[in-house]
């Protein structure tokens, strides 16, 4: 088990890694809508639009750029659609837009890697 100290670091490390990830976004030219939405069934760690799709990011800090993608089990991809679900139940105008969930890996001094529909979900 973590301690306190080690949980906190990890929130920093993840929180500065969620900052780079949204600049890198932008810099992609993508808006961002939100950042850390919460739900009672998940939660999203950057929202963000580009034309007419909507991105819906897991943001992963890890050693390498495989570990992050490798570490996004099939059940938090399965919160991460139910919190998407949420955000366009509550804001019907996206709806219509071209839905997209992405995963951008960070690793220590290296770029962003963005992986654009790195799953599937369909929530029609």
């Amino acid at each position: 088990m973590r301690s306190y100290h080690q949980r906190r670091q990890a929130q920093m490390l993840g929180q500065r890694a969620e900052t780079w990830a949204c600049w890198y976004l932008r810099l992609k030219g993508y808006r961002i809508l939100a950042r850390d939405y919460k739900t009672p069934v998940g939660e999203i760690d950057i929202i963000a639009c580009r034309g007419r799709v909507l991105a819906f990011v897991e943001v992963k800090q890890r050693k390498s750029r495989a570990a992050g993608l490798e570490s996004i089990s099939m059940r938090q991809q399965q919160r991460i659609a139910r919190a998407a679900e949420a955000y366009l139940m509550r804001h019907p105008d996206m709806a219509t837009r071209d839905v997209r969930f992405d995963v951008i890996a960070m690793t220590h001094l290296s770029w962003p890697h963005h992986v654009p529909g790195a799953w599937l979900v369909d929530l029609r």
